[in-house]
């Protein structure tokens, strides 16, 4: 069975790495997004804005069990890179596979958990009547395939961080390619409505696990057999590191769901527009959402192979990264505002809070992007504590004041430009820190490595056919 290193970030132009990794990787999660769109997109085309509506409501309560997800997969991501930095390539496959075990069970115990109580999460949300059913309904079908969907982010990460750029965006590809096919078949074909796209979110996980296991397992080997002493020697060191990444991704759903019971008080339009933002962002910024996972394995190589420098470097290469992204996505969102709204047939609020956001409003992305950037830097500079505790500020205590004091003066424009003021905010803080933590980094003791090892890696690299730089 082939096995292979992958890339060697510890190696070449970071630049390079920063935006290979990011485009590719950006692949895969545009693909899955732009899935998620199309849902809202064929909904809109039924006319019911309740519909679209209750896709808004189980979005945010989704957000929650995602979150879980992303932080386990951070973890995964970050112990397999520091651990391939340091040449100890058999405790990285081992990490792999504890992280995809624990992600199975969090995938089972969660939604038994969570689905009685989804009326009581729905009813805070402010979803009522019609809107509350169908959020519902669509949540029994899809919240118990998020194993699925946990194991393969767990996998996913790992392929991203032995370098395999391209494998690490096939998995999303594949399911984004059966969500496709099977939305409108079932949305339309089948008249199932809203019950349609949440089916074919369930096959469309089954197709994204099924790709990533094959190239984990059978491509590049970078899982072991599971065995209890693994679980058992891993299993504390990535709890260590998922604890804090989950606190830290809850964080983003808790907001959320604070800043959608505001934009509920404001009517259905309202929260249907919010719901088509809430697509529309993660398609045009997918490159933002997955600069913070090509960042990660990039600084934990160099991290664990002793280069401050070049973490360094990493670190303001991918601000930089994001700084022309951004401008170039918005200036584009502000030429094709016209056609976006009248895609999915919006007026009144709806259309207004289009509007609002294709424009200079969505530089919001940029800042959300720097503070994902310095979640991830703090992970893999040993300091995983610190990324919860800025994440939950930022969406409680201190998103707070700008959502009340905007909305009591401006009303639901208040309400926009707070949270645009309150990432702002963060964003300078987390670059403060970031700063901080870099430069303590370099009195640390530099990582010994196995030079054995390295060789035994090196020659892989050269006997696999997969490019260094995919």
């Amino acid at each position: 069975m082939p096995k292979s290193p992958g890339t060697d970030f510890t190696q070449g132009n970071i630049m390079r790495h920063v935006t290979v990794m990011s485009f590719t990787s950006s692949i895969g999660i545009m693909a899955i997004y732009v899935v998620d769109l199309l849902d809202i997109f064929f909904v809109s085309l039924l006319g019911q804005t309740e519909v679209a509506a209750a896709a808004g409501f189980a979005s945010t309560i989704m957000f929650y069990v995602s979150a879980m997800n992303i932080g386990l997969s951070i973890a995964a991501g970050s112990l397999t890179a520091q651990y391939l930095g340091r040449s100890d390539l058999n405790a990285a496959k081992d990490v792999a596979t504890t992280s995809m075990l624990i992600a199975l069970g969090v995938g089972v115990v969660v939604p038994i958990a969570m689905l009685p109580f989804v009326p009581n999460m729905l009813s805070w949300l402010g979803a009522q009547g019609e809107v509350a059913e169908l959020a519902t309904m669509y949540l029994w079908i899809v919240l118990p395939a998020s194993g699925l969907s946990g194991m393969s982010m767990a996998l996913v990460a790992a392929l991203r961080s032995h370098g395999f750029a391209k494998w690490s965006m096939y998995p999303s590809l594949a399911g984004a390619l059966i969500n496709l096919i099977f939305d409108p078949l079932l949305i339309f074909g089948l008249n199932m409505g809203l019950a349609g796209a949440a089916v074919a979110t369930v096959m469309a996980r089954v197709a994204t696990f099924g790709v990533a296991l094959y190239a984990a397992v059978r491509l590049f080997d970078i899982v072991n057999p599971p065995t209890m002493d693994a679980f058992r020697r891993y299993t504390r060191e990535i709890v260590r590191f998922t604890l804090p990444a989950v606190l830290a991704s809850v964080a983003s759903p808790i907001g959320l769901s604070i800043v959608t019971r505001y934009i509920t008080q404001y009517g259905t339009d309202a929260v249907a527009g919010l719901a088509i933002i809430g697509r529309l962002s993660p398609v045009v910024f997918s490159v933002v959402n997955a600069l913070s996972g090509a960042i990660g394995p990039i600084i934990g190589q160099n991290y664990g192979a002793g280069k401050h420098d070049r973490v360094k470097r990493a670190y303001f290469d991918a601000l930089k990264f994001l700084a022309i992204y951004t401008g170039c996505a918005i200036a584009l969102l502000v030429l094709f505002r016209h056609p976006i709204a009248d895609a999915f047939n919006t007026t009144g609020v709806t259309r207004d809070i289009i509007y609002l956001y294709c424009g200079p409003y969505a530089m919001i992305a940029f800042f959300n992007g720097a503070i994902f950037i310095s979640n991830a830097a703090y992970s893999n500079l040993g300091k995983p504590q610190i990324a919860p505790r800025i994440n939950w500020l930022k969406s409680t205590i201190g998103l707070l004041p700008f959502l009340a004091a905007g909305s009591y003066f401006f009303g639901l424009y208040g309400v926009a430009f707070g949270i645009l003021l309150n990432a702002a905010a963060f964003a300078a803080l987390s670059h403060v820190l970031t700063m901080r933590f870099i430069d303590q980094s370099r009195h640390g003791a530099p990582v010994d490595i196995d030079d054995d090892a390295q060789a035994v890696q090196n020659a892989l690299a050269m006997e696999h056919k997969e490019p260094q730089h995919t």
